[in-house]
């Protein structure tokens, strides 16, 4: 917000649902029951014995029973219910609301069953956290939904429908005073209007942008006809504990963090600068999908975490006036996004001026809580270590600007795409490529033990996007040029001849001088290079040269996998010179795969 920052706390569930948010932790598996529970059996068989029938297969998908099924199937209880019924019938309710309502995906019409082994002893559902299982997966959806791919939001939306109105009287709807407990149940009956979406996404864009530390009621919860109608078990200790609770949230494969160090008003204290957030990138990577498994194994650390949440409560002195510091002012100025809306919609008159009433707080001291590494993403930090981002393809386009500038007067050529696909850049060519327009760069060819592999570099062509494309009038493929690769690729096959276009090169050239003194690898380059395929050159690959006429230009050299190929024939059975089919090695160590992978990442920067 313009004024800090505000989410929704163990407390906010404990009045808003009257869920127990202290306990065991949800989890479990997910329908191999027989596999990792002990006494478990297999899961239709396991549910045919607590409903007395399966569904019919066609409403049955995977691990899921369409709830219309159950909704017709156990809609009104039969007056002369038995007990054993009455459990039935309990169950089956109790399977809808938690599918559908706490627990919802945004298919809003799928129960699954990973909720049997809860359902079979409803005698002992009450002592799992359902408070804190809701929150988890209700963070996990706020974040799914932040990707700009994503339209659709499910998870538990009438506890964040009530929190914002609960919290924020400027958003709530008219009317609505009377209510009751839970107290998300005051909102039963509001109908959110349906027309004009896109006006009403600018107006609320600019009424959050308009908010101040006056427009949020940190502590809504402690007026007296709230007080009054709450349930008293949720105020004792034993569970009022637990909203001071900087510990993990868990959900089956959903691993979220309570984070309410940072929203310490919402418990009637000062807001003190936060420690950095934990990174837990890796956990978000993780909904599930790829098999089942016994999840409190699979995140032992996390549940031994849960399991010891009472030592991860942290203590907060309650003040009559409860918000941000001035110190956390001071940072939050500097350091936040505070407005949503663009600087051409909405322009902030109130500039960066700390309120008196901060000064007056006083200040906070950081509460001690429990310290756990970072889990990031380690698979998009390796990638890209290797790779770059989105920005090194754009700075890869100096090559193509270069030989533009150079090859001003001649023949017109096609535009390069370099966005190479990694499927094309391995695709071989055909001898009726050898000769095309544009030119071709040249042809190597080394003799290492009677096999040959020759290295084209072509131009555009309709069914081929290549690497790059290089004229013969640019002074990149002069002959100084190929003195240098054919003196890399020679190394690197371990030959002492190499030929281009017909002309021989020797190994050792004297007027030839690789400067390679002064580059020196970064340490985030040699912890990240797979196995070594060929020898080490002086280049960054993820750094372009500073200049096209840069003598330490080269391109990497040849793996050993690529030599021991047949090479082509012509009609009479002489060795032909045109260029072999190579398929290139995975992770072959430098250049091979470099642009190839920038497909990759862009994907990435663009789903992430």
């Amino acid at each position: 917000m313009p004024f800090g920052e505000c989410t929704v706390t163990l407390q906010d569930v404990a009045f808003q649902l009257g869920l127990p948010v202290d306990g065991e932790a949800v989890s479990g598996c997910l329908g191999e029951f027989e596999t990792y529970m002990e006494g478990g059996r297999p899961a239709w068989e396991w549910f045919e014995d607590l409903f007395g029938e399966r569904p019919p297969p066609n409403k049955v998908k995977q691990m899921t029973v369409h709830f219309t099924w159950f909704h017709e199937r156990f809609r009104v209880l039969p007056p002369d219910a038995s007990e054993e019924t009455v459990r039935i019938y309990a169950r089956a309710y109790i399977m809808m609301l938690l599918s559908t309502q706490l627990f919802g995906d945004k298919s809003a019409n799928r129960v699954h069953i990973r909720w049997l082994p809860f359902v079979a002893n409803l005698d002992g559902m009450g002592r799992y956290s359902w408070g804190s299982a809701a929150l988890a997966w209700l963070y996990r959806c706020m974040c799914r939904v932040a990707n700009r791919n994503v339209t659709n939001l499910a998870g538990p939306l009438q506890l964040l429908q009530s929190w914002i109105f609960w919290r924020f009287p400027s958003l709530r709807p008219a009317g609505f005073e009377v209510f009751s407990f839970p107290l998300a149940s005051r909102w039963s009956a509001y109908l959110p209007p349906n027309d004009g979406k896109e006006q009403r996404v600018i107006r609320y864009r600019l009424a959050l942008d308009r908010l101040t530390a006056r427009d949020i009621v940190w502590e809504p919860y402690s007026a007296l006809d709230v007080l009054a109608v709450v349930h008293p078990e949720i105020l004792t200790e034993e569970h009022s504990r637990m909203w001071r609770a900087v510990t993990a949230l868990i959900y089956f494969a959903v691993i979220e963090w309570h984070q309410v160090d940072r929203v310490v008003p919402q418990l009637g204290g000062v807001q003190h600068t936060p420690e950095d957030a934990l990174n837990v990138d890796w956990l978000h990577a993780k909904d599930g999908r790829g098999g089942d498994r016994w999840f409190p194994h699979y995140y032992q650390k996390w549940h031994e975490h849960w399991e010891n949440r009472l030592d991860a409560v942290i203590s907060i002195e309650r003040v009559a006036d409860p918000g941000p510091s001035a110190d956390y002012l001071d940072w939050w100025y500097r350091e936040a996004q505070r407005f949503l809306s663009p600087g051409a919609a909405f322009a902030d008159p109130r500039g960066t001026q700390i309120p008196p009433e901060a000064y007056q707080r006083g200040s906070s001291q950081v509460p001690r809580r429990s310290q756990l590494p970072d889990m990031p993403d380690n698979r998009r930090v390796e990638r890209r270590r290797r790779v770059g981002t989105r920005d090194t393809g754009r700075e890869w386009r100096w090559l193509h600007d270069a030989m533009q500038e150079d090859d001003a007067g001649g023949d017109a050529r096609a535009e390069v795409d370099h966005r190479v696909r990694r499927a094309n850049a391995r695709r071989g060519r055909t001898p009726d490529d050898t000769q095309h327009a544009g030119g071709v760069s040249g042809t190597a060819a080394t003799e290492a033990g009677g096999d040959t592999f020759t290295s084209r570099a072509y131009s555009q062509m309709p069914e081929f996007t290549p690497t790059m494309t290089m004229d013969l009038d640019d002074q990149l493929v002069s002959p100084r040029f190929y003195a240098d690769f054919a003196e890399l690729i020679g190394n690197d096959a371990g030959t002492s001849n190499v030929q281009f276009g017909g002309q021989s090169y020797q190994q050792q050239m004297p007027d030839v001088q690789m400067e390679t003194g002064a580059y020196q690898p970064h340490m985030t380059e040699m912890h990240s290079q797979p196995h070594d395929y060929q020898g080490q050159y002086g280049v960054d690959l993820n750094v372009p040269a500073g200049s096209p006429l840069d003598t330490w230009f080269t391109m990497g050299g040849t793996p050993q996998s690529a030599y021991g190929l047949d090479p082509p024939r012509d009609d009479v059975g002489q060795e032909a010179a045109r260029p072999t089919r190579v398929r290139r090695p995975a992770r072959c160590g430098t250049g091979s795969h470099l642009l190839g992978d920038f497909h990759d990442v862009a994907r990435d920067d663009r789903d992430g």
